[in-house]
């Protein structure tokens, strides 16, 4: 444990020993024992920065805006319902993002796969190996 990974420990984690890291707990204490002048400097920083931090309190809210907001809130709460807006916009969302998937996959997979041209007989033929999906060939020719 260096003096500066002490500093380390002490501005990151507190004065505390119980918050340091565990792995290095025992290696700072160590430090601490030997009498190093710089890791008591650090310690005595970080307890007076706990101490501060320990002594600060934030007042809480005045009555009187508790009860103006109490006051402002809906007597009963509003109901969803299938002619809602929202919620009806929400499923066209999914909807829409979904369709844009399937055309978007839909043209990739028509611009990836090449089209056979000395396999055709008679009309449009098409095997899986001729695709963008096929392997290699059976018969070793790289074609």
């Amino acid at each position: 444990m260096t003096p500066d990974r002490f500093r380390y420990l002490t501005e990151a984690y507190g004065a505390s020993p119980e918050r340091w890291p565990a792995g290095e707990r025992d290696a700072a204490l160590a430090l601490l024992a030997d009498g190093d002048d710089q890791a008591h400097a650090a310690l005595d920083l970080a307890r007076a920065l706990d101490g501060m931090l320990d002594a600060h309190t934030v007042a809480g809210p005045a009555p009187a805006l508790a009860r103006r907001i109490i006051a402002s809130a809906p007597i009963r709460p509003a109901r969803a319902s299938w002619r809602s807006p929202c919620l009806w916009f929400s499923g066209v969302g999914f909807v829409g993002v979904g369709a844009a998937g399937v055309a978007a996959g839909a043209l990739l997979v028509s611009l990836l796969a090449p089209v056979p041209s000395e396999h055709v007989h008679g009309g449009f033929e098409q095997s899986l190996s001729d695709t963008a999906f096929g392997g290699a060939s059976l018969d070793g020719n790289d074609q």
